[in-house]
């Protein structure tokens, strides 16, 4: 998670948006990790790259004036329901959340650039309303549109990315799918993080990346794929970029101990399988639902 881009005249061009993209993730290779206290930490285990067994393209994923999404649904939507497009809490165009603070059933007109397969733009989508938004125990932000799932389809040929319903395992051959710079990036769940720290902010039970995955500025929001099921497992939001510890652009792990390792080079996302739960009928959120566990306002 990083703050915009200022002056990336190529990248104002590539979408004739107003801002650049909001930075996501390094493009540095990954060094070895090392501890708070300067000693080097073990190595990750290393992760067997896994060959995709079918191609994941950019069919339903979506482009913002400075981030990456996706149109999304839950196993239960409805063709009828009103679609969610799901990208990062800090991508939101009212700015950074702040630590504890949750954006719930905000009016919003934002648009959405929608991609089909090969990554061609094929049509705008727009909000209604930012259904949730937080920086709080994870970096999410879902916006309810204008248009329902069927008129999607029936418009653009286009559906939408299912959102897992399970924890995310470890070694799981992944796609990074960046609808705003139409990349891809592939690797592998290399792990899980008790707690990412960045700054201000702290997430829970974090995916972590081979290094294989070096996300740039504009991923912000990606969904993560699992290549197997061609499910949504997690969104793309961060990366250490100069080895600091536990500053902004630069998060820190830290386990159940209070230990903490930085890993520079290396990137993360946020799980979304616990989205699912907090969506009840008419794709509305609803906190109170059975199993929801997203923060409150």
């Amino acid at each position: 998670m990083k703050k915009p881009l200022v002056g990336a005249l190529f990248a104002v061009l590539l979408l004739g948006a107003g801002v650049a993209p909001a930075t996501a993730a390094t493009g540095h290779e990954a060094a070895s990790p090392t501890t708070a206290t300067g000693h080097a930490a073990a190595s990750p285990t290393a992760v067997k790259e896994k060959a995709r067994p079918k191609a994941v393209n950019f069919a339903g994923t979506v482009a913002l004036s400075n981030c990456s999404g996706s149109v999304v649904r839950t196993p239960d939507s409805q063709p009828g329901d009103p679609a969610l497009v799901l990208s990062n809490g800090h991508c939101m165009e009212t700015g950074f959340p702040g630590p504890g603070e949750v954006v719930l059933d905000q009016p919003s007109t934002r648009s959405f650039t929608l991609l089909n397969a090969s990554g061609s733009g094929v049509g705008t989508l727009r909000a209604s309303r930012i259904a949730y938004g937080t920086m709080t125990d994870t970096d999410i932000s879902v916006y309810e549109l204008t248009s329902t799932y069927a008129q999607i389809e029936s418009t653009y040929g286009i559906k939408a990315l299912e959102l897992n319903t399970a924890h995310p395992v470890q070694g799981t051959a992944i796609t990074v799918v960046s609808g705003y710079w139409k990349r891809t990036y592939s690797c592998n769940v290399d792990g899980f993080v008790y707690r990412l720290k960045e700054g201000e902010w702290t997430w829970k039970d974090s995916v972590r990346y081979t290094s294989a995955c070096q996300t740039i500025g504009g991923t912000s929001g990606s969904p993560v794929i699992d290549n197997a099921t061609g499910k949504v497992v997690a969104v793309n939001n961060t990366g250490n970029e100069d080895g600091q510890e536990c500053t902004d652009n630069n998060p820190c792990e830290v386990d159940e101990n209070g230990n903490v390792t930085v890993r520079e080079g290396i990137n993360y996302a946020q799980e979304t399988y616990g989205i699912v739960p907090c969506i009840g009928t008419g794709n509305k959120f609803d906190l109170d639902r059975a199993g929801c566990a997203l923060p409150k306002p």
